[in-house]
């Protein structure tokens, strides 16, 4: 069950993901105007746990694209490269319930030569539900097909 155009908020479109991961599990959204870029979800069946609420895992995935698809979209720095995970904590603040609409910010704390550390905030129908840090290693150039 996919949801409705009507059902995501005015200015998200949706965020191409090509195959794999993000194509079972999405669809997620994307808003971007300048630097200010947000990423969106809504809440499905086949995204709850057994209390319908978001899963834990679902969360993870949501700010695992989060993170590193703002940094690529707000800083020139690391360019068109892939950020694998390091590390990436996450600290569940409330639940995000069956039909609600998932929405996160992030931003960029520093890049080295070889590293991103970055965090994010995932807010559910406006309420803080996640909150997220990273760290990415810089690693090799997207393909074409995958660019942010």
């Amino acid at each position: 069950m996919s949801p409705s155009p009507s059902a995501i908020p005015s200015g998200f479109l949706p965020l191409p993901s090509g195959s794999g991961f993000i194509e079972v599990n999405g669809p997620l959204y994307l808003r971007q105007q300048g630097d200010q870029v947000r990423l969106g979800l809504r809440v499905e069946p086949r995204h709850v746990n057994p209390m319908g609420n978001l899963h834990g895992g679902m969360m993870a995935s949501f700010c695992d694209m989060l993170i590193p698809l703002t940094v690529h979209r707000t800083s020139e720095h690391p360019g068109q490269r892939f950020l694998p995970t390091i590390s990436l904590q996450i600290d569940y603040l409330a639940p995000a319930p069956l039909g609600c609409w998932i929405e996160g910010r992030a931003e960029l704390l520093r890049a080295t030569r070889t590293l991103v550390f970055a965090q994010g905030l995932v807010t559910a129908d406006g309420v803080p539900c996640a909150r997220a840090s990273g760290v990415f290693k810089i690693g090799p150039e997207l393909p074409a097909g995958f660019r942010a």
